[in-house]
């Protein structure tokens, strides 16, 4: 049973592709430690696009943000260093004919709300990009 207190977790990466494995097995076991192994392999899938989006992007660091708030709402984000905001997501119907540019898509097709907001704090700047997954 999830806990009914809110959480939060957010790892560092650095700019490179291995830190996206990184990540989809820390967030798993987050979610386990937390009682909410069911939402498992929606929330990697979420986390997985998100993070490869900042690391394959941008040059800078950047970093995994889960936050768990009761009764029910799972948060996924990714921080990066670049205040430009992400490409729009294609259609499905496109991004299935597409090699690339599919993970937004993703992102909209399996999260029930997501966006981005800009972000600057001591001078430096970039942007989060994130998505929430409901109580089923």
């Amino acid at each position: 049973m999830p806990e009914n207190e809110p959480w939060e977790y957010s790892l560092y990466i650095p700019n490179d592709v291995r830190a996206v494995t990184v990540c989809r097995r820390t967030l798993r076991l987050i979610l386990t430690m937390h009682g909410l192994i069911c939402r498992v392999d929606v929330a990697e899938l979420l986390a997985t696009e998100l993070v490869s989006n900042a690391v394959r992007h941008t040059k800078g660091p950047a970093a995994l943000r889960v936050r768990w708030t009761p009764p029910g709402t799972l948060r996924i984000g990714a921080w990066d260093a670049d205040p430009e905001p992400p490409e729009p997501p294609m259609t499905f119907d496109q991004a299935t004919e597409s090699e690339e540019g599919r993970g937004l898509a993703l992102v909209r097709a399996c999260s029930d709300l997501w966006g981005w907001q800009p972000l600057s704090r001591f001078g430096n700047r970039g942007k989060y990009v994130w998505c929430e997954l409901e109580a089923a």
